[in-house]
C-alpha cells in the first residue's frame, strides 16, 4: 500500500502532517506535499485535511484518549497522525462515510516501512469510535480556560488571555473565528486596474468572488484551493494580501515621489503596495534579515511591472547607519507572535508559549527604535504586527513614546476608510483588528510622526 493508494489528496496531507511532526511548520509542509497535483478539488481537500488536523488536534487528542489506553506521546508519529485524520474526517467532514474515513487511514499508516501491528491498531480504534454513540456536547463552564480551551482546540493559556480582555462570550467568538479557514483575499494592482476591475475579470473567469470588507482596492475569494492558477495573478493584475496587512500601508499612507522604508518586507505584500499607492514613483527600499524572502519580494516586483523598489539584504537594527534621517515614511512591521493569524496558520497555537512573548516585545522595541532613526523630522513611521497581544502591541509604542519625546502619535482618522474612524483608540493613533469583529485577521496597526525641530 502507498499513500497515493489512498488517493492524493490525503495522501498529501498526511505526509504533511507527518512533516510537521517533525517540526516543520504547517503551510511549509503542505505547500512541499501538494507538487504535482493539479486537480483544484483534490488540493481543496488536501488544504481541508492538513489545516484541519492541525485546528482541532487538541480536540481530536482528546476523544482519542477515551480510547486509546496509552498516553499518545508514546505512539508512533504515524500511528498518532493517522487517528488524528481518521476521526477529523468522522467529526468534521460529512461528507466522507464512516468505513472511508477509517479504510483510508488504515492504508495510510500501512505504507513502506510502517510498524509492526499498525494497521490493526488503527483499524480497530477508528471503528470502535465510528460505532460508538457521538458523545452529546458537555456544558462548559465560559471562565473555565482549560475546558474551553479542549473544547475549541486552543491552549489553554491563550484561551485564559483572552478571557481577561475579552470576557467569555467573546472570547467565544474569538476561538470560533479561529477556527474557520481563512479566506483568500487579493489586492488589486492598482496601477493596471481598480478592485471593481479585478472584481469584475475573476467573476468573467467564472471565479466566486465578492468585493472586501474595509478597502475597495480588495476582493475575496469565497474558494480558492490554488490562487495561484488564477490569470490576474499570473498577469500582475493583483496579489495576495489580507485587508488588515493592506491597512497597515493605508495608514502609512505612501504618495509619489516619496523615500519609503520597509524594515521587515518579508515576501513583499506590503512593500509592492506601498510601492502602487506612490504609482511607482519614489524609492521603496525592501529590507529583510533573509535571502528567500527578498528573493520572493523580487519576483512580486517582477509580476507586478514595479521598478521603485530597491532591495537590501541585512538586519533592520543596522539601518541607521545608512538610512538615519533620510525617510519620508517608514513601515515597522515587525515578527511577531502570529497570534493574530490563527485561522491561516493554524500550527502557531501549538508552537507559540507565553513565555515567548517578553523576548518577542525586546526585539520589537530595538527594530522600532532602529526604524524611528530612519524617519526625518515630520516623517511617519507605523508599527504593525499581527499579533493580539498587548505586550507587543499597545505596551511596546507607549514605551517607544516615552523613551521618544520627538514622536507623537497621529489621528488615522485621517487616513482610514470611513467604516473605521469610529473605532476605539483610532483618535489616539490605534487600530486593533479582531477576526471575530471586523472578519479579517487579527492586527494591531499604530500611526506616529517625527516632530519638526521647534524655531527659535
Amino acid at each position: 500500500m502507498s499513500e497515493r493508494s489512498a488517493g492524493p489528496a490525503r495522501g498529501a496531507a498526511y505526509a504533511a502532517l507527518l512533516a510537521t511532526e517533525r517540526g516543520a511548520t504547517a503551510s511549509d509542509a503542505l505547500n512541499r506535499c501538494l507538487t504535482g497535483i493539479t486537480d483544484p478539488r483534490e488540493r481543496g481537500l488536501a488544504t481541508e485535511l492538513c489545516y484541519g488536523v492541525v485546528r482541532w488536534q487538541r480536540a481530536l487528542d482528546a476523544e482519542l484518549a477515551r480510547f486509546v489506553r496509552r498516553p499518545q506521546a508514546s505512539l508512533d508519529a504515524s500511528v498518532r497522525v493517522a487517528l488524528r485524520l481518521g476521526l477529523y474526517q468522522l467529526r468534521h467532514l460529512r461528507s466522507v462515510p464512516s468505513f472511508a474515513a477509517v479504510d483510508t487511514a488504515v492504508t495510510l499508516v500501512g505504507g513502506p516501512g510502517h510498524r509492526p501491528g499498525a494497521t490493526g491498531f488503527v483499524n480497530a480504534v477508528l471503528r470502535a469510535i465510528a460505532n460508538a454513540p457521538v458523545a452529546e456536547p458537555q456544558d462548559v463552564r465560559l471562565e473555565d480556560a482549560d475546558a474551553l480551551g479542549e473544547a475549541n482546540s486552543h491552549p489553554a493559556w491563550l484561551v485564559r488571555r483572552y478571557l481577561q480582555r475579552l470576557g467569555p462570550a467573546e472570547t467565544v467568538a474569538l476561538l470560533e473565528a479561529n477556527n474557520r479557514p481563512s479566506e483568500v483575499v487579493l489586492r488589486a494592482n492598482r496601477i493596471r486596474q481598480d478592485g471593481a476591475d479585478l472584481l469584475h475579470a475573476l467573476q468573467v473567469e467564472g471565479v466566486d468572488a465578492r468585493s472586501g470588507r474595509w478597502l475597495p482596492e480588495a476582493v475575496i475569494l469565497r474558494r480558492a484551493s490554488n490562487p495561484g492558477r488564477l490569470a490576474a495573478l499570473r498577469q500582475g493584475q493583483a496579489t495576495v494580501q489580507g485587508e488588515a496587512s493592506m491597512l497597515a500601508v493605508v495608514v502609512l499612507d505612501p504618495q509619489p515621489g516619496d523615500v519609503c522604508l520597509d524594515i521587515a518586507a518579508g515576501p513583499g505584500g506590503k512593500t509592492t503596495q506601498m510601492a502602487e499607492c506612490m504609482g511607482d514613483r519614489g524609492r521603496v527600499i525592501a529590507n529583510d534579515i533573509g535571502p528567500g524572502p527578498l528573493t520572493l519580494a523580487r519576483q512580486a516586483c517582477e509580476r507586478l511591472g514595479l521598478r521603485s523598489v530597491e532591495f537590501r539584504l541585512g538586519d533592520a537594527r543596522d539601518l541607521p547607519d545608512q538610512w538615519a534621517g533620510q525617510c519620508d515614511r517608514v513601515l515597522a512591521d515587525v515578527p511577531c507572535s502570529g497570534l493574530g493569524v490563527l485561522a491561516g496558520r493554524p500550527d502557531l497555537r501549538w508552537r507559540k508559549r507565553a513565555e515567548d512573548i517578553p523576548a518577542l516585545a525586546r526585539l520589537q522595541s530595538e527594530l522600532l527604535d532602529a526604524a524611528a532613526r530612519c524617519v526625518r523630522p515630520g516623517g511617519t513611521l507605523v508599527y504593525s504586527t499581527c499579533t493580539t497581544e498587548p505586550e507587543e502591541n499597545e505596551q511596546v509604542v507607549a514605551s517607544f513614546l516615552d523613551r521618544h519625546p520627538d514622536f507623537t502619535s497621529f489621528d488615522l482618522r485621517e487616513v482610514l476608510p470611513e467604516a473605521l474612524r469610529e473605532e476605539p483608540s483610532v483618535a489616539l493613533g490605534r487600530l486593533s483588528l479582531w477576526p471575530h469583529r471586523h472578519g479579517t485577521e487579527g492586527f494591531f496597526i499604530a500611526g506616529l510622526r517625527r516632530l519638526e525641530p521647534r524655531r527659535e
